[in-house]
């Protein structure tokens, strides 16, 4: 079955104040490429929704197998890079994983986790949650409602298409789901947490 994997990595990260969430280094690499070479792991259809052609993050993704999407109106919010993102969907793409990028407690095993459960119920909505049950990211999103997705507009997300549908959760380790690295004490707190 045909699972992609968009990786939503056009925000401007504006509350970093003048650096790049998603060029921090993790592993020693830029968590841009982390998140992408993870997602490669699951699916060989990997979307990278990015602030254009020039950016630093398109150029940390060079030599990886992932087709980079240009977000042109990429101040209107997250809807714009859902919406671009899914429209540049192949046809054949029976289910779409949006996974923001600045998760970096999300894993390989994490996101296969929940590329399973999405081949044993593949026309569900399949729901990312901590281990406690509060819900999180990624969303897989079967085809029948990437007509929604190519709709949105603004900076809420898919929360629109959300609303009325049954969602099967899958409870990932920890807060897995819910980590997002968002200011510099963001990324502080993550590293001293993370430190060997």
């Amino acid at each position: 079955m045909s699972l992609a994997i968009l990786l939503l990595a056009a925000g401007s990260a504006s509350r970093m104040r003048g650096g790049d969430k998603l060029m921090e280094q993790v592993m020693g690499r830029p968590l841009i490429a982390v998140m992408a070479s993870r997602a490669l792991q699951v699916t060989n259809l990997v979307l990278v929704a990015l602030p254009g052609p020039d950016h630093c993050r398109t150029r940390a993704l060079s030599g990886l197998a992932v087709t980079p999407v240009a977000v042109l109106d990429v101040s209107e919010g997250m809807g714009a890079s859902i919406r671009t993102g899914v429209a540049a969907l192949p046809q054949q793409t029976e289910a779409v994983m949006i996974l923001p990028a600045d998760m970096p407690d999300l894993t390989t095993a994490d996101l296969r986790q929940m590329a399973t459960l999405w081949q044993a119920h593949p026309d569900a909505l399949h729901r990312a949650t901590a281990s406690d049950g509060t819900p999180g990211h990624p969303v897989i999103f079967p085809a029948r409602l990437f007509p929604a997705l190519r709709r949105l507009s603004g900076d809420t997300g898919a929360r629109a298409v959300l609303k009325g549908e049954s969602i099967l959760p899958t409870a990932l380790p920890a807060r897995h789901a819910l980590t997002d690295l968002d200011t510099p004490e963001d990324w502080a707190k993550w590293r001293a947490a993370h430190q060997p």
